[in-house]
């Protein structure tokens, strides 16, 4: 007779042996190089010469003003974050209000607006090469039909990252995607509860959508956050991180004291910092949740 003990010794060892291809592939691929990228944050290490013990000396060559592009590439990026996150929110969440309503061609629609999610970053940065080209670009173009002057666009040290942000919106569709799930979600009952009581649309939005979408809005925030943060393939492709460092993200950044200067471990802790900073963002956010997030459970959290 099989004991309830042995049975589940059984059962055990059953699942960690189904288990298995998904812990080593933890293991291998991201504990294993964390480890790595870890020690090699606290060395001198360029490939070719052996690794050399420095403690925290990385760290303290870029908090100490030692190279001041650290803190160029945190301002860049911090920037653009704060540009872009909100916009690309607001309008993914606009546009899905849009279409969740019964409109003729909405499955149309909701898929013209999702296709530029696919299209491959190489790709779309060359098209937004030739969109922002001050001479023959179509924005541009654009504007010279309202009398308005050309720009610079990506080649204005002011205008650059404005511009990568107006880029950043092309992609809003997984967002739109997110939001529209969550829309269709919500209980007609409840709007039809705000009709009886004589409410507008503006009532159904700020009493009945919005608070419903506060968690699906917090999930696309904290993705937002993190995505932006390592934001990469607009600067390298391009900007290279110009002009004057005005493009310089943190995720190029690091790109180049790797790969250029095959400084791997003032990289690896640059990766290390942020690791860090996007944990406390994510956690500050979390934290913040709890007064804006709506719970049906708890009312409000």
């Amino acid at each position: 007779m099989i004991t309830g003990r042995k049975l589940w010794n059984k059962e055990a060892r059953a699942g960690l042996l189904f288990a298995s291809p998904v812990i080593a592939g933890f293991i291998i691929f991201v504990l294993g190089p964390m480890i790595a990228s870890f020690t090699f944050s606290l060395s001198e290490y360029n490939v070719i010469t052996p690794l050399k013990f420095i403690g925290f000396g990385n760290y303290a060559n870029l908090f100490d003003g030692t190279d001041p592009l650290f803190y160029k590439s945190l301002g860049v990026t911090a920037y653009y974050v704060i540009l872009s996150v909100p916009l690309q929110i607001l309008l993914a969440f606009m546009v899905a209000l849009l279409l969740n309503h019964p409109i003729r061609g909405k499955a149309f629609f909701r898929t013209i607006f999702y296709m530029p999610t696919i299209v491959p970053a190489v790709a779309s940065s060359m098209i937004w090469l030739w969109l922002f080209d001050p001479d023959l670009g179509l924005l541009n173009q654009l504007l010279k039909v309202f009398g308005i002057p050309g720009l610079q666009w990506i080649y204005s040290e002011n205008l650059a990252v404005p511009s990568l942000v107006l880029m950043s919106l092309w992609t809003i569709g997984g967002t739109m995607v997110i939001f529209l799930a969550g829309l269709q979600g919500i209980p007609k009952h409840l709007y039809e509860s705000v009709e009886v009581d004589g409410g507008n649309w503006l009532h159904k939005l700020f009493f009945i959508t919005i608070p419903l979408m506060t968690p699906t809005i917090f999930f696309n925030l904290v993705m937002g956050f993190i995505g932006s943060f390592q934001v990469f393939g607009q600067a390298y492709i391009m900007t290279q991180g110009g002009p004057n460092n005005a493009t310089l993200f943190y995720s190029y950044y690091l790109y180049r004291e790797a790969f250029e200067f095959s400084g791997m471990g003032s990289a690896s802790a640059i990766a290390w910092v942020m690791f860090l900073i996007i944990l406390v963002l994510t956690m500050m956010v979390f934290k913040t949740s709890a007064l804006w997030v709506y719970s049906e459970s708890e009312g409000k959290r």
